[in-house]
């Protein structure tokens, strides 16, 4: 019976952050979400790093860590070079998840299990992926965990003969991906999953879940899963070559109408539009140009040529065209971004804005939304026009001492200098422990401003900003003033002195 081969990345989060970013893959780097460590390299774990550490402990530890973002689709992304490359070798692989991917174990062709590993190892170190790990066995479960317990750039075989058994009950229990039942099972001083198949059956599924009870299966000899191999992906680019070369920017648009129409129609035949494109030219006696374009819903063929007219308008004159690539970056399901019951947005707006994008750059044009902090100016980011979000933070959380609804409709794009007064004409102060010196009686949002009287008013909110660094951080309490005119101001009151945040309607 065929052997299962699985192929280890370790660390792969990391590993395709740096290779995209174009960094050195030795650096110690971090992958944060919601900065907290999600993923590290072993440059980092010398240093200490571990997963769930704050991004300031981690950045105690080891000021010159690389930080980088989390971003599943890039990891997937990244991961596909690497897939296409073991296809070549063996067909039929089975990608896991970013980073962890199966097949058929080729032995045969090879001459032997270890020099199959040894194949497959310096395929996926020809791509710059240093730490790779290769691990076989008779079924995929058993084969991930040999993987993990191989040396870097070194096959780990178990034995077909009763080997696998004798190999699963020796690992520790937290090789199971369920916390909860690793929790419980250490609790029980159960510490390796020899102790958990020795467990009744049917006891195992009721108390510790149904994955635990898959792996006592597996160490039975029961429940293995065989290895299905992916279907590759189709072939999207489309391509039009120009024989002889084309030197006009109209002339190239128009021949490559109809290779723009059948782009978008290969995608609508699998219900799917994109949402990124990269169009690439080649280019005679000039160096080629390659550009990646996003649109805020999906291209259109006029959408597309319009970007390839507006690309070849900023090549350097002088080189005639000779062919001409359209590259789905990103491809989704088109009902992701159908038209709404009373239509959707405005074709003429989006053509517009991406015509400003194209002549002033990517990040010139950007786009508000709405993100998590505390204070109304933490909340805003932008991102560029037609891009999706994905480093914001959540909304959902808490975030203490942020100020309650509603939000106040401007946000200042520098905060102005203020003064808050009570009756007797002093400032009104907020003491060490949250309280304020005095009901707050007169309020000037700015000095070019006349002096009002306060009609009602809310707060203070303190909070403390950065406590950890050198000289215990700042320490600000904000309110919500309402003028006897029925204006509505955010004030901050910042260690001695007043500024006007925000404004409410």
């Amino acid at each position: 019976m065929s052997r299962t081969l699985v192929v280890w990345c370790a660390d792969w989060p990391v590993a395709a952050a740096l290779g995209e970013a174009g960094l050195p893959r030795h650096l110690p780097a971090a992958v944060f979400a919601q900065n907290r460590v999600q993923a590290y390299n072993q440059a980092a774990r010398e240093f200490g790093i571990k997963r769930g550490m704050r991004r300031r402990d981690a950045q105690s530890r080891c000021p010159e860590i690389q930080v980088l973002a989390a971003d599943e689709a890039r990891d997937a992304r990244v991961f596909e070079e690497v897939l296409v490359r073991l296809e070549e070798l063996r067909p039929g692989v089975m990608p896991l998840r970013p980073g962890l991917v199966a097949l058929r174990s080729p032995a045969r062709f090879y001459g032997g299990e270890a020099e199959a590993g040894a194949a497959i190892a310096e395929c996926v170190v020809g791509l710059g992926i240093w730490d790779v790990r290769i691990g076989i066995a008779d079924e995929l479960f058993t084969a991930e965990q040999a993987a993990r317990s191989a040396g870097l750039q070194e096959t780990y075989a178990v034995p077909s003969d009763g080997g696998s058994t004798a190999f699963l009950r020796a690992l520790p229990v937290h090789v199971l991906e369920d916390a909860n039942a690793v929790s419980l099972l250490q609790r029980l001083g159960l510490t390796t999953l020899g102790g958990l198949a020795d467990l009744p059956g049917a006891d195992v599924k009721a108390r510790f879940g149904a994955q635990a009870a898959w792996v006592r299966q597996v160490i039975h000899g029961e429940g293995a899963r065989p290895v299905t191999g992916r279907t590759p992906p189709p072939e999207l680019t489309t391509e039009v070559a120009f024989e002889p070369p084309l030197d006009s920017a109209e002339a190239v648009c128009f021949s490559a109408r109809q290779a723009a129409e059948g782009f978008v129609k290969g995608l609508a035949t699998r219900q799917e539009v994109c949402t990124e494109v990269r169009i690439e030219v080649a280019m005679e006696d000039v160096t080629d140009s390659v550009r990646t374009w996003a649109h805020p819903r999906w291209f259109s063929s006029v959408d597309l040529i319009d970007r390839l007219h507006w690309q070849l308008a900023g090549v350097v004159a002088g080189g005639a065209v000779t062919e001409v690539r359209f590259v789905p970056e990103v491809a989704v399901s088109e009902a992701v971004h159908a038209d709404g019951l009373w239509g959707g947005t405005n074709e003429r707006v989006d053509r517009g804005i991406a015509r400003v994008q194209g002549l002033l750059g990517h990040e010139a044009v950007v786009a508000p939304v709405l993100q998590g902090g505390r204070t109304p100016r933490d909340r805003q980011a932008y991102v560029p026009w037609g891009d999706r979000p994905s480093t914001l933070r959540d909304r959902a959380l808490p975030w203490p001492g942020s100020i309650p609804p509603p939000a106040p409709a401007r946000v200042l794009a520098e905060p102005w200098p203020a003064e808050v007064c009570d009756q007797a004409g002093r400032q009104v102060l907020v003491l060490p422990r949250g309280g304020v010196s005095a009901d707050p009686a007169r309020y000037r949002p700015s000095a070019g401003q006349p002096w009002q009287r306060v009609a009602s008013w809310a707060g203070p909110w303190p909070v403390t900003e950065a406590w950890w660094e050198p000289g215990g951080g700042r320490r600000v309490a904000r309110f919500q003033l309402v003028g006897v005119d029925g204006r509505a101001w955010l004030a901050t009151f910042d260690t001695d002195h007043w500024l006007t945040e925000a404004s409410y309607d």
